[in-house]
């Protein structure tokens, strides 16, 4: 008769074991973390250009892109766009890139230009109205921001809005890019 003690090592023993198979079989897998330290999944979306252009990470590859998942009725959205477009005037010139993709449903492109002209946008914005790019990326909500290195590595993740154009943020894309950190541009509202 086995002991209580041998009992609980032979149970560890097994489930350690059934651990080691079931991985590689891929069974009971979940997606790997979107975050920090993990690849940027591709996406496919489009531009607001008639007729649209479609745009994936490929067409980013080896740029460090700073991808944020908005939407025109978040107002969260609407707070840290000033943010996002004066670190994209900062750095923009160094090689930023700006990809704001608008998770609004389709048919409401119109609705996204009209935002991006009374905002002033002039980095790249892009529409995805499926939810494909929000599950991909694993976004609980918007906004959804990823800084994303050269490499293609996330380098840092944001659920809700931040101030992009804050002193950490401007230090981390200016690392990233290896620039020196310029002047700092104050935030402005244009609307």
């Amino acid at each position: 008769m086995m002991s209580p003690r041998s009992r609980i090592g032979t149970a560890l023993a097994a489930g350690a074991f059934a651990l080691v198979l079931w991985r590689p079989l891929g069974l009971g897998s979940t997606p790997a973390s979107v975050g920090p330290g993990a690849p940027a999944p591709d996406f496919r979306a489009v531009t607001l250009d008639v007729p649209p252009v479609p745009k994936s990470v490929a067409d980013y590859r080896g740029e460090v892109v700073l991808l944020n998942l908005w939407a025109t009725w978040c107002g969260p959205c609407e707070w840290e766009m000033p943010g996002i477009q004066a670190l994209y005037e900062s750095f923009g010139p160094s090689g930023l890139h700006v990809v704001a993709v608008a998770v609004d449903d389709p048919g409401f492109e119109q609705r996204v230009r009209d935002f991006v002209t009374r905002h002033r946008l002039t980095f790249e914005v892009l529409s995805e109205g499926s939810g494909k790019i929000e599950a991909d990326y694993q976004a609980l909500g918007i906004p959804a921001t990823y800084l994303i290195g050269r490499d293609g590595i996330i380098r840092k993740r944001v659920a809700g809005a931040s101030d992009w154009n804050s002193a950490a943020n401007r230090a981390l894309v200016a690392q990233l890019l290896g620039t020196p950190v310029p002047a700092h541009a104050p935030t402005h509202d244009p609307r």
